[in-house]
């Protein structure tokens, strides 16, 4: 499938004006009060996925980045600090498939725990959000994610930030699904609350399994729980992804230092605590004994 410039950004607009041909899913406003004390996630079904990247689109639309040409799959754009969503192809019998690729909002998400100083948090609703002006720029969240999500501005004037996806934060606080959901046209991509997308993707490979032994939903324990989902037609290798979202063996011996610092200053906490007492014990039989010798 191969559209122009302005083919891609025409069909662009109607992704993202609600006149989506197939898609069944209501577009528009959600109900604030459904979502106000639910975890929210996004359930990313890659059998419906036709590889027409308006979701790439879409994510750059509404976050102001640069408009770009419709990708090769051959050649398809990588994360970087203006490209928060992508895809990931899979060549297979001749065929592509694609599984959507950006930031999987982990419940237990190794950026937020190595961020020093704050810049990378949980939101009430379950994404992970990021407070730029908060970030020191250190790049541990690049170097300890285990899906390679974030990634450090390349700006010549300043290196100050990283870009990932927000979840459309100002969108989803506020009633509304995420932008590259409510661009896609076949529903590969659904919103909505974190449980129900849960059982509904449990349903979706009990029903692919009958035809597929390989079909598996990624997500629901990865990390503590992953709030972006995979219904997978393939191994989740196959499709780039790591098995059970393990942490780099990096974090892990951080971890280990972390514990082994907090030991040893406790340890030389103790170590000063005793110098004191046995130094002013000292000195106390010093004074007694100068008393002494000067009677």
């Amino acid at each position: 499938m191969e559209l122009g410039r302005r083919d891609f950004i025409k069909g662009l607009g109607m992704a993202t004006g609600g006149c989506v041909l197939c898609h069944s899913m209501g577009l528009g406003e959600l109900d604030k009060a459904v979502y106000a004390s639910s975890e929210v996630a996004m359930l990313v079904d890659v059998s419906k996925c036709v590889g027409c990247w308006w979701c790439y689109a879409a994510c750059k639309q509404y976050n102001g980045f640069p408009e770009t040409i419709m990708p090769d799959p051959e050649k398809p754009p990588e994360l970087a600090s203006q490209t928060w969503s992508t895809l990931f192809p899979v060549k297979k019998d001749g065929d592509w498939h694609f599984r959507k690729q950006a930031c999987m909002h982990c419940t237990e998400a190794a950026c937020v725990e190595v961020c020093p100083t704050g810049a990378l948090s949980y939101n009430s609703l379950g994404f992970v959000q990021y407070e730029r002006d908060l970030c020191s720029s250190c790049g541990y969240c690049v170097e300890f994610c285990p899906f390679g999500v974030p990634q450090m501005e390349s700006s010549k004037v300043t290196n100050v930030g990283m870009g990932k996806c927000t979840f459309c934060k100002d969108r989803v606080t506020n009633g509304q699904q995420t932008a590259c959901a409510e661009a896609c046209p076949t529903g590969a991509i659904k919103f909505g609350k974190r449980s129900e997308l849960l059982e509904e993707g449990k349903k979706l490979v009990e029903e692919l399994s009958k035809t597929n032994s390989q079909a598996c939903l990624y997500g629901e324990n990865e990390r503590g729980g992953l709030h972006v989902m995979y219904v997978l037609d393939d191994s989740p290798e196959s499709y780039g992804l790591p098995v059970g979202g393990q942490l780099p063996a990096a974090v892990m011996v951080r971890d280990g230092l972390q514990l082994a610092g907090c030991a040893l200053t406790g340890l030389a906490v103790v170590g000063l605590g005793i110098n004191y007492i046995v130094a002013k014990a000292n000195t106390g039989k010093e004074t007694k004994s100068e008393a002494k010798d000067e009677k």
